[in-house]
């Protein structure tokens, strides 16, 4: 008879103590993930909602030692007044060039070239960001 207790049947008296408690850990994990994802969800959303003018560099050309040509691309509300600011950097990194162009063609999409002076040769050309000013 002592042969025959040492065990009890599997599944018969329910589920164990761990069986529990890692259902318990799935399901705390499965809502902490769903609710990061919902957070990060919506703050990309929040993000991108309230950009009222985005910009992007289509091109550039570096024309001299002391001037680079960009191909600035805008899109924007038809009335939005804003401003883009354009970096340009040498091959060691450092800026060479900066100018703040503003943005106040009654469009919603403005493409533009915008020559930026530099003090020595340009590597690059670069966005560094777009702001509405006012309109």
């Amino acid at each position: 008879m002592t042969a025959e207790r040492e065990g009890l049947p599997d599944g018969r008296y329910g589920r164990s103590a761990d069986q529990r408690a890692d259902r318990k850990l799935k399901i705390i994990g499965a809502v902490l993930g769903v609710a990061l994802l919902g957070v990060v969800g919506w703050s990309g959303v929040s993000y991108i909602a309230g950009q009222d003018l985005s910009g992007r560099v289509i091109g550039w050309d570096a024309v001299s030692d002391s001037a680079v040509k960009v191909h600035l691309e805008v899109v924007k509300d038809k009335d939005d007044t804003g401003v883009c600011t354009l970096r340009s950097q040498s091959e060691d990194g450092a800026e060479v060039g900066r100018k703040d162009v503003t943005v106040d063609q009654r469009t919603e999409q403005v493409d533009t070239e915008v020559t930026v002076r530099t003090t020595k040769r340009a590597t690059n050309a670069v966005l560094v960001g777009c702001t509405v000013s006012g309109g």
